[in-house]
């Protein structure tokens, strides 16, 4: 018996009836020799945590667009920060963490640079539309390895896919992931915006903190016990009511107070149309966009709207910002 067979007997014996089997993976578009020693879900992990996508994360927008600071999250900071919160609740239910991480490290993948402005610039004017949560599953079917994607199974995928707000998740973990992640980012994203002096904890409504609690480390710890104690034993994963309704009130308010903050998103028009005019010169130019690009055009008979989307949410912040000025800004003569 291998060692991933072994492993997949233990889940057999150890994980909740509900929980997402290795052995019973849907499996991958791709058919591929089984590993020795990893399960799918470990190969699938695996596979994630070494692309070239997952290490641009480091340099994408979280929240504050380049802030000077070396205690901001960026989107590979908040991604890890999922995954914890994430194992946490698959651990203590029973289910399967090595799914659970995956899709947690998968999920914001197709995050274009500067954040949620970036979305909303390409969105704006791709015909086709565009979505991250869309693009990242793009991102493993396709994008990388120059056009191979990275073949991962039906159950990252759909987890992946289904992490957004009004997404449906066909297995519990990737239910886990879809909770994980407002958890993190409401929490994350006060603790930024405090470190950058346009909140302080007194200020956030108590009818709010009474139930959620006084302090970020207070209200991770009880928002995740609730989603334990209210889906232990059961085929979903879900919060009690009052949190459930505690922490939307806290998400709107961070949407008035934060997100939509004319402080913090002063930049975020500048990045808008940074990306808008990269979109439209490659459009008017689809030649000049690298060869793998190209090539994905011309063999995949993909559209140049959606390559040159591929192209510019694959790309760093700093990568844009670089691109900008070769293309747009004048350089002194040499």
């Amino acid at each position: 018996m291998t060692i991933r067979e072994t492993l997949e007997e233990q889940e057999e014996k150890t994980l909740s009836p509900y929980a997402s089997l290795a052995a019973k993976s849907k499996g991958r578009d791709i058919l591929e020799e089984p590993c020795d020693i990893r399960t799918v879900y470990q190969r699938d992990r695996d596979r994630i945590l070494h692309s070239k996508s997952f290490r641009r994360l480091k340099h994408k927008t979280q929240v504050f667009l380049a802030p000077e600071g070396d205690h901001y999250r960026t989107r590979l900071t908040h991604t890890l920060e999922v995954a914890q919160i994430a194992r946490t609740i698959a651990r203590a239910l029973r289910l399967n963490e090595d799914l659970t991480e995956a899709i947690a490290l998968g999920h914001d993948l197709g995050h274009t640079p500067f954040g949620h402005a970036g979305e909303e610039a390409l969105d704006s004017v791709c015909r086709e539309g565009f979505a991250h949560y869309r693009q990242s599953v793009r991102v493993v079917e396709v994008l990388e390895k120059k056009g191979a994607g990275l073949n991962l199974t039906f159950e990252v995928r759909d987890g992946i896919l289904n992490h957004r707000t009004s997404g449906r998740p066909s297995t519990l973990e990737g239910q886990v992931v879809r909770l994980s992640d407002k958890i993190a980012y409401i929490n994350h994203d006060i603790d930024d915006a405090i470190r950058a002096g346009l909140m302080e904890e007194y200020t956030l409504p108590r009818e709010m903190t009474d139930v959620l609690g006084h302090s970020v480390r207070e209200r991770l710890n009880t928002l995740i016990h609730d989603v334990i104690a209210n889906s232990a034993g059961c085929a979903f994963v879900k919060m009690s009511g009052v949190m459930e309704e505690a922490m939307k009130d806290l998400r709107s308010y961070m949407f008035r107070n934060l997100y939509l903050n004319p402080l913090p998103k002063r930049e975020d028009q500048k990045a808008k149309n940074l990306l808008i005019h990269l979109y439209q010169y490659y459009l008017d130019r689809p030649h000049e966009l690298p060869d793998e690009y190209r090539l994905m055009k011309e063999q995949r008979g993909e559209s140049t709207e959606r390559v040159i989307c591929d192209y510019i949410a694959g790309m760093s912040d700093g990568y844009a910002i670089a691109a900008f000025e070769e293309l747009f800004i004048p350089h002194a003569w040499k």
